[in-house]
């Protein structure tokens, strides 16, 4: 039996709800929103597919659902209103997730803390703190969502299957985030190997293409269609696979560093098993010398972020 609760049903939200119910990743699922009549629509709907999916219940909740819940995924939070800055938006998220996290833990104190919304980072780490929560048990969607867009944009290029392909995106989900090209292989072959011949080069111009399609994608996917939302949901589906099955895979998830490359106190994606008990070890990937001062860097960005709102 395994159980999770999603708190905010919005397209993230919803999607992801969907993607557990496809994937039959839980036995139960409960939906939390201050919406409830959205969120009691999405609920009736997603029942009246069950006899075509994977058995398990799925139902409209509130907080005292958390009780028992393996895992507590939030999508919910405020988007930025027109001539608002980022300080005034982040201190109205860390207003709502002080509410939320409050109720979940009155009924909940052994589950795993899986945050979405957006600065993911930034607030994995304002969870971490109003949770009182081990770090192990806070975690972040991370980076694991642009490593997956920087992998298929690579597997485009070489005309490949993304799933041969091995290269992450670390740091911020965001302007700051680094792309360890010193790593990226494709069926274990090194993208930097010599004997690899002109069919697997990349050159410095096309790794900057498509560094900056990762970088940007979401830019351009909320111009197009106004937000993002299938591959987080198929991201954060990943996540909690991870955490129910106990798969201790290796996933670039946001989670509190302790000298990580010499970095800490600050939470963002990095290469981490993921288990059963949420984060066991993060890995310490080889880095160059140029991607470990963007990492750096990156780190920075985020903790001047952290101090302006007060964390």
């Amino acid at each position: 039996m395994s159980k999770i609760v999603l708190i905010g049903c919005g397209a993230v939200g919803a999607t992801f709800a969907y993607t557990v119910l496809v994937k039959g990743i839980a036995t139960e699922l409960v939906i939390i929103d201050v919406n409830q009549e959205k969120a009691l629509g999405d609920v009736l709907d997603l029942n009246h597919g069950l006899m075509l999916a994977h058995p398990m219940r799925i139902s409209l909740g509130n907080y005292p659902d958390c009780a028992g819940a393996d895992i507590v995924v939030i999508t919910a939070g405020a988007a930025q209103r027109p001539g608002e800055t980022r300080i005034d938006l982040m201190n109205r998220n860390v207003a709502i997730f002080d509410s939320i996290i409050k109720q979940v833990t009155q009924y909940n104190q052994n589950g795993i803390l899986l945050i979405a919304t957006n600065p993911v980072d930034i607030l994995t780490q304002v969870a971490l703190k109003l949770s009182g929560w081990p770090k192990e048990r806070v975690i972040g969607s991370g980076t694991l969502l642009d490593s997956s867009r920087f992998r298929y944009l690579i597997a485009e290029h070489l005309g490949v299957d993304p799933r041969s392909v091995h290269g992450s995106i670390i740091g911020e989900h965001g302007d700051s985030e680094v792309a360890i090209w010193s790593g990226a292989s494709v069926a274990g072959v090194s993208l930097d190997y010599p004997g690899s011949g002109e069919r697997w080069h990349i050159s410095p111009d096309q790794r900057e293409r498509i560094y900056e399609e990762t970088r940007t994608a979401a830019y351009s996917i909320i111009q197009k269609k106004g937000a993002t939302y299938y591959a987080i949901a198929l991201a954060l589906g990943r996540i909690c696979e991870a955490i129910l099955n106990d798969q201790r895979s290796i996933l670039p998830v946001s989670s509190y560093l302790e000298d990580y490359h010499g970095i800490s106190g600050v939470c963002m994606g990095v290469p981490s098993v993921v288990g059963r008990n949420g984060v066991a070890e993060a890995v310490p990937i080889p880095l160059s010398d140029t991607e470990l001062a963007a990492l750096k860097e990156s780190a920075g960005k985020l903790k001047s972020f952290l101090s302006e709102i007060g964390f």
